[in-house]
């Protein structure tokens, strides 16, 4: 079955053909970073005028490198939760366009359960069940995955993503935009202990809840008491601000693998392209014996693959959607057994 997935939660427009939810024939992002970089960040309004810009010419340049056209493809899968509000609309108003068009089924899928099929996109996929470090802009949690379509969500952050500590870090900073690239390349020359950064929520023996906020706060009061440092000072505060993120990641992960009893264990969203987490949950698991997925860094940020074999389940299993299907912006992972 060859699955057309389609992406625009955020900033990036994404079309992608995917075969038997495993094999990608096509996939072509269009990236917004020069639309926001200027900004420090994501304008809602110019994200959903750039997607309307590059959606039908993503789509076609998809059809033209898979070398096919619509009657090739068996069904249509589209993010429509969560994200912003205006850049969900186009994504799923053009899918739901060549649903009614072609008279193919349509499926709507949720941004982070398309994260979670990431890894099923590479060579060796992790096996049911296992858990999953879920870390991207706007989301961290942790999730149970019993089969597709079948998670538990464990626990999430209260308050601020570790994507959203990583950007709104590098603005205070005055690193740019997507600022989580610029700190991670500053950290590898850095000094990981130069700066004591608070790591919250980490007392607990069982948690699997995160918080970044505070974090956040401790980085803007060190740098109103000492200012933005220059050269290899940067470096060092970058590196101690990453591994305040990253030790709170792996310590829950490897806790609540423990807890769970899962030795399979899968890492996915934006922020798993971070060397530094990849470094490190590698020694973990080493460690722990435990079993580690991390999907190509390409597969980590949005992508319309991963929504194509999300999708696939849902087709597989007869879930179908009308063209009623709305976007849902604040929608939470759907919970099931």
């Amino acid at each position: 079955m060859r699955v057309l997935g389609l992406e625009s939660s955020c900033d990036e427009t994404a079309a992608a053909i995917v075969d038997g939810g495993t094999r990608v024939i096509a996939d072509v992002v269009a990236s917004q970073h020069e639309v926001h970089e200027r900004y420090g960040g994501v304008v809602p309004e110019l994200a959903s005028r750039a997607h309307i810009r590059n959606v039908v010419p993503v789509v076609q340049a998809c059809l033209d490198r898979a070398g096919c056209t619509l009657d090739a493809i068996d069904g249509i899968a589209v993010t429509n939760a969560p994200g912003l509000i205006g850049a969900l609309l186009v994504g799923l108003q053009t899918a739901k366009a060549l649903a009614w068009v072609t008279g193919k089924p349509l499926v709507g899928v949720h941004h982070l359960e398309g994260h979670l099929s990431a890894v099923f996109l590479e060579p060796d996929p992790p096996p049911m069940p296992h858990l999953a470090l879920i870390v991207s802009g706007g989301h961290t949690s942790l999730v149970r995955v019993n089969d597709h379509g079948r998670v538990i969500e464990l626990g999430a952050t209260r308050d601020d993503a570790a994507g959203e500590a990583f950007d709104k870090g590098a603005k205070l900073l005055g690193l740019g935009y997507p600022g989580g690239i610029v700190i991670d390349k500053l950290a590898q020359t850095g000094d990981p202990t130069a700066v004591s950064f608070p790591k919250a929520m980490t007392a607990s023996s069982t948690g699997a809840e995160f918080s970044f906020s505070g974090l956040k706060t401790a980085l803007l009061h060190h740098v109103r008491a000492h200012g933005v440092p220059e050269g290899q000072a940067l470096s060092d505060l970058c590196a101690s601000y990453q591994a305040a993120i990253v030790e709170v990641l792996v310590r829950k992960t490897r806790r609540i693998a423990r807890k769970e009893n899962l030795t399979h264990v899968q890492v996915c969203g934006g922020v798993a392209a971070n060397s530094e987490l990849r470094k490190q949950l590698r020694a973990a698991a080493a460690e722990d014996e435990l079993t580690l997925y991390i999907p190509a860094p390409a597969r980590c940020t949005d992508n319309a693959a991963m929504i194509a074999a999300a999708g696939y389940h849902r087709l597989v299993r007869g879930e179908r959607d009308s063209l009623a299907l709305d976007a849902t912006p604040n929608a939470p992972l759907p919970r099931s057994a």
